[in-house]
């Protein structure tokens, strides 16, 4: 905007200066004073031509950014489609995975928010349990999955994408 607004004012400066020779041409107006009124009119000219040239290279490079930003966008959305049916995907194997170590819906649960990094604290909390009832089932599952503990745990569902 305030490029604009400069370039308006080169031009208005110009345009007035452009008839301010003409009229001191006509009174007769010593040369040097239209000589030195013509290189105003001349380097505003110049200044607005190059300040427009500046102005319609920056709506080139802005135009040439959202339709950049459009791209990513579209592609972010499509990688955040494929994330999300790749999260649907591997949480149904790690259901299944659980049903194949005859899991309850509780020790489910559990292995769950303790696959999503959630201390034995914040699942009792989660869940409306005590820490012991978690600690409990926590050891059941581990036992039922052959793991010695929540890190084996954890890792046995990531160590195959690592």
């Amino acid at each position: 905007m305030r490029n604009i607004l400069i370039t308006i004012m080169l031009i208005t400066i110009m345009v007035l200066n452009f008839f301010d020779v003409l009229f001191d041409i006509s009174m007769g107006a010593p040369s040097w004073h239209i000589i030195s009124e013509s290189l105003i009119v001349i380097v505003s000219g110049i200044g607005a031509i190059l300040l427009i040239k500046d102005i319609n290279e920056k709506i080139s490079n802005i135009s040439a950014l959202k339709k950049a930003l459009m791209i990513s966008d579209d592609k972010l959305k499509n990688i955040s489609d494929e994330m999300k049916n790749a999260r649907y995907e591997y949480g149904v194997v790690i259901h299944n995975q659980f049903n194949e170590w005859s899991l309850t819906p509780s020790e489910k649960e559990v292995g769950m928010l303790l696959l999503k990094g959630l201390s034995f604290k914040e699942i009792s909390a989660v869940r409306n349990t005590k820490e012991k009832t978690v600690r409990q089932q926590a050891s059941i599952l581990y036992s039922k999955a052959n793991v010695e503990g929540r890190h084996e745990f954890s890792a046995w569902f990531l160590e195959d994408f690592i």
